[in-house]
Formats: C-alpha cells, sequence, structure tokens
C-alpha cells in the first residue's frame, strides 16, 4: 500500500482527527491511537485498522510514554486546542528535538494562532467563519449546514491528511519534518475557492438559494417522486437540457428559454408537478443510460445495492457485517486495503505496542502498578 513503512501517533480527538488517522491507516500507515486511561474509546467509530494504547496524559510517566513513541513515529496527530500540548510538554519544539524527522501535524479548528484559536467549535461555526455557510440553503431561509461534513471531515480531516503525505514527501529531499497547521476554517475557505474565484462571472449575483448551482435553478435540483422519494436534477448543459425536457415529456418550444431566471420559479412547479406523477424506479428506468444527469437520491440502504455502485465496489463489509464506503481514491498499483476487523478497544494494544518501542516488561509492569497504562486484555480475548 502506498503508505505501508509510515508510522502514525494519533492522540485520541473526535471526528476530523480520528478520519484522518483512518484514511492514513486504509492506504498502509501503522496507526497507534492514543486513547486516555477510563475512556470509551472513538465515539466516532473511525478506528480502522488502528491500534489502541491507552495512557494517563495528566501523569509525568504518561507524557514520558508518549515522547518515546513519537520519538520513532513518522507522524503525530494530534487534536487540541492551541497550547495544550506545550502544557504537557509534548510540543513541537520538544517533540522534533528528539526526532527532527517527525511531521507534527495540529489539527483544530481555528489554528495555532489568532484570537478564536482557544476557544470551542464544531462544524457549524467552522463552516461559518470560513464565509461558506453563508453561500448554503434555500431562498428565503436561514443559512443551513449540510450535515457536519464540509468542516469537520473535508476541510479538517482530509485537508490534513494531504498536508502530512505533502510533508512526508518533503522529508524525502530534506530529511526534516515539520508542523502542520491544519484547521477547519481555512480549509474549507480553500475548498470554496471556486466560490470566491466566480464571484465576477455571475455565477452568484442573486440571494442565496436563487443561483443557477445553489438550488435556484430548476434543472439543478431535487424533485418528489409518486412514492415519496427523490431525484436529482443536474442537467446545466444546453444538450444535456433537452434530454431532461425529452425525459419529462416535455416540449421546449413551449418552454421559457433554459437561462430565463425570471421564469424559474414557475419552471421548477411545472417540473415538480411532472416529477409527482411517477415512482423512483419509473423515473430511473427513464432516465438510465442517458445523459440527462438525472439520476436516483438513494438512502444508506440502497446505496449499496445500486447497480453501479455493485459493479465497481464502491462498498466494502466488515466481520461485523457493516457496511461503508470503500477508500477513495483507488489507486492502479497500491489500492488500499482496509481493515475488516472491528475498531480496536480502548487498550487492546497497550502491552505489544510498549514492547516493539523498547518497554521492558519490568517497565510495563511499573507503569501498570502506577495505573499509568490501562491495557484490555479481557475483552480482547472474548
Amino acid at each position: 500500500m502506498a503508505l505501508q513503512g509510515v508510522s502514525v501517533v494519533e492522540l485520541a480527538g473526535l471526528a476530523p482527527g480520528p478520519f484522518c488517522g483512518m484514511v492514513l491507516a486504509d492506504f498502509g500507515a501503522k496507526v497507534v491511537r492514543v486513547d486516555r486511561t477510563g475512556s470509551r474509546g472513538d465515539v466516532s467509530r473511525l478506528g480502522r485498522g488502528k491500534r489502541s494504547l491507552a495512557v494517563d496524559l495528566k501523569r509525568p510517566a504518561g507524557v514520558a510514554v508518549v515522547r518515546r513513541l513519537c520519538a520513532r513515529a513518522d507522524v503525530l496527530l494530534e487534536p487540541f486546542r492551541h497550547g495544550v500540548m506545550e502544557k504537557l510538554q509534548l510540543g513541537p519544539e520538544i517533540l522534533q528535538k528528539e526526532n527532527p524527522k517527525l511531521i507534527y501535524a495540529r489539527l483544530t479548528g481555528f489554528g495555532q494562532s489568532g484570537r478564536f484559536s482557544k476557544i470551542a467549535g464544531h462544524d457549524i461555526n467552522y463552516l461559518a467563519l470560513s464565509g461558506v455557510l453563508s453561500k448554503i440553503g434555500r431562498s428565503g431561509e436561514n443559512p443551513h449546514a449540510p450535515l457536519n461534513l464540509l468542516a469537520d471531515f473535508a476541510g479538517g480531516g482530509l485537508m490534513c491528511t494531504l498536508g502530512i503525505v505533502m510533508a512526508l514527501f518533503e522529508r524525502t529531499h530534506s530529511g526534516k519534518g515539520q508542523v502542520i497547521d491544519a484547521n477547519m476554517v481555512e480549509g474549507t475557505a480553500y475548498l470554496s475557492s471556486f466560490l470566491w474565484k466566480t464571484q465576477k462571472v455571475g455565477l452568484w449575483e442573486q440571494p442565496r438559494g436563487e443561483n443557477l448551482l445553489d438550488g435556484g435553478a430548476p434543472f439543478y435540483t431535487t424533485y418528489k417522486t409518486a412514492d415519496g422519494e427523490f431525484m436529482a436534477v443536474g442537467a446545466l448543459e444546453p444538450q444535456f437540457y433537452e434530454l431532461l425536457i425529452k425525459g419529462l415529456g416535455l416540449k421546449s418550444d413551449e418552454l421559457p428559454n433554459q437561462m430565463s431566471m425570471a421564469d424559474w420559479p414557475e419552471m421548477k412547479k411545472k417540473f415538480a408537478d411532472v416529477f409527482a406523477k411517477k415512482t423512483k424506479a419509473e423515473w430511473c428506468q427513464i432516465f438510465d443510460g442517458t445523459d440527462a444527469c438525472v439520476t436516483p437520491v438513494l438512502s444508506f440502504e440502497e446505496v449499496a445495492h445500486h447497480g453501479h455502485n455493485k459493479e465497481r465496489g464502491s462498498f466494502i463489509t466488515d466481520e461485523e457485517q457493516d457496511v461503508s464506503p470503500r477508500p477513495a481514491p483507488l489507486l492502479s498499483n497500491t489500492p488500499a486495503i482496509p481493515s475488516s476487523k472491528r475498531d480496536p478497544f480502548v487498550g487492546e494494544h497497550t502491552e505489544e505496542i510498549l514492547r516493539e518501542c523498547g518497554f521492558s516488561q519490568k517497565e510495563i509492569d511499573q507503569l501498570h502498578s502506577g495505573k499509568i497504562i490501562q491495557s484490555n486484555k479481557l475483552r480482547n480475548n472474548l
């Protein structure tokens, strides 16, 4: 796999950090998740392919354990607010002095500097501060956050993964690690570069929800079907729009011009009336295999069984029969081989990891007796 031989120490956190660590593990990195003793583990359920070591970072002996791990690691991934790692004596100045090749990835909401760097936030807050949230929503309604995907996982976790891979590549030239300041506000803003770069070409001149690509156009939105399901329409180009009109059983010469924005509200109503007369399956029969850019809105229960996704093997099933997306992108020579095993229990691999890092059994026993570390041998054997 592409990241085979790369060792990662991931300090446990919520959502974006675990996702970043999972992507690295999916593509071959050896990821050790450092959990807090007594914690419930990764509530985000993104522990695939990782091993767990449980240690008490509130005590100097626990911090010393992590320092020894980082001295041998390629990457440290930490999800805390600015200043937390420094208070723990685990800041980059210390760890990179002990391991100059260490790539120190810091994944936060607001970044390592600025007035918001030490305050709490969530996806919707980062999305708001990036400017992107102001562009999302229906006409006349409040801005609407599209789940917690954009900032947490795209602008945060995935952008941090990209930073780590770039730093690993750069290290092949310099031999040195570096600090990555990945944050969800700037990551999300960067994702929105297209919105910024197209401001002067007329794409976003109308109020939110009334433009070409934000749900304002009748040929770029969703419609309810007779059985209460939905179809997605994205027939932007004239030739695709003509196929849409044909599939709907309408005649172009009896309709306003496609780009007559003043007629869009009425056109939406007309299209909605037509879509409501057939079921989702019936519309699929009409539009599948055409270039009309009309597709069914699939539920999680349906998506793995769709013909296209089945043909590509786009979804995988683990040993617990849980379905999830196959890692992407698909590399021809070194594709990801995601683990099919269950996520690790907290502390499941504590002793195994410590032995690999050179800890003697005597040291491990002392850490146990001092309640610095936690092992979960019992649940591991069940």
